[in-house]
């Protein structure tokens, strides 16, 4: 997967760039990213309860870091096997 989606996702969240980040929304091939990105917009821009847009945004955050994390494991298994090969 490309981890320059989930930088992304980070940098537009960090910057308030929610055009950014709905563009990123549309334009990512990962889908789970895009559904965690719409959920968060949507309770951004609808929800009156901050404790609904804090639980959107802590949820996009996590799987960023979860998928960053997996990328990275992934990414260093790889490195090894050509290693050795």
């Amino acid at each position: 997967m490309n981890t320059i989606d989930y930088d992304k996702a980070l940098y537009y969240t960090h910057r308030s760039e929610w055009d950014n980040l709905l563009i990123l929304m549309v334009r990512t091939q990962d889908n789970l990213l895009s559904k965690k990105i719409e959920k968060f917009l949507h309770a951004y821009n609808f929800e009156h309860d901050y404790s609904v847009i804090q639980e959107r945004l802590t949820a996009l955050l996590r799987y960023i870091d979860h998928a960053l994390e997996v990328s990275e494991q992934n990414t260093g298994a790889e490195q090894y096997a050509c290693f050795y090969s």
